[in-house]
């Protein structure tokens, strides 16, 4: 709660639950948690990830259901999860909202070999597409953020190394990374009132890597 002048106002209540969504378990333990405490969602934010990176010839069968358990299945089966949710949030003139973060990887070949990782956001995308075809009468759009080098835990080993960042920052026609402001700006359009008449779309906030490609 946060207190300004006299008068004290209730600036949301977040309430942390830990869930390994790698595993089937996982995913079926937070569903269970979200149907017992929640009576609607009015918004999915699917922004769990991992990565894996490994040489074409080495890249283990790990590499591929970690991060494809992680990446695409724990979304699909999260959504699924909770549409009874968030159908009860759904009203004529507010959508209920399903955000999921994707990966410019999956919309420009990666210069990395994190094969896995590429083809996981890809799937993504997709399933953005069909499910916001499918529950468009429900009156719940399916949007997804497609980000490029942001400065995150996950790039951060990247970024540390001068040559990499180089050649990572190379590939970005404005030559910065994004910043969390880019990425909550975005998520915040797509789930407030101007971002209402919005389904299945896929939005690149990649500094312009995929749309000045070539």
């Amino acid at each position: 709660m946060l207190q300004r002048n006299a008068a004290a106002r209730t600036a949301g209540r977040c309430t942390p639950v830990v869930s390994d969504l790698s595993s089937v378990e996982g995913v079926r333990g937070l569903v269970d948690w979200l149907d017992e405490h929640l009576t609607s969602i009015d918004i999915l934010i699917n922004n769990a990830g991992a990565t894996w990176g490994a040489p074409l010839e080495e890249f283990p069968l790990t590499g591929w259901t970690k991060v494809l358990n992680t990446n695409l299945v724990a979304p699909f089966y999260l959504i699924t999860g909770t549409l009874a949710l968030l159908r009860m949030a759904a009203r004529p003139d507010r959508p209920a909202r399903v955000i999921n973060i994707g990966s410019v990887d999956a919309l420009a070949t990666p210069s990395w070999e994190n094969y896995s990782y590429s083809a996981s956001k890809a799937g993504l995308h997709m399933v953005t597409r069909h499910l916001a075809k499918q529950l468009a009468s429900d009156g719940i759009t399916v949007n997804a953020i497609a980000p490029g080098p942001v400065l995150t835990d996950m790039l951060g080993h990247a970024a540390a190394d001068p040559e990499v960042e180089a050649g990572l920052l190379e590939r970005v026609p404005l030559g910065r990374y994004g910043q969390s402001d880019d990425l909550i700006g975005t998520v915040r359009f797509l789930a407030s009132r101007a971002g209402s008449y919005l389904t299945g779309t896929i939005i690149p906030l990649d500094g312009g890597i995929s749309g000045c490609a070539g």
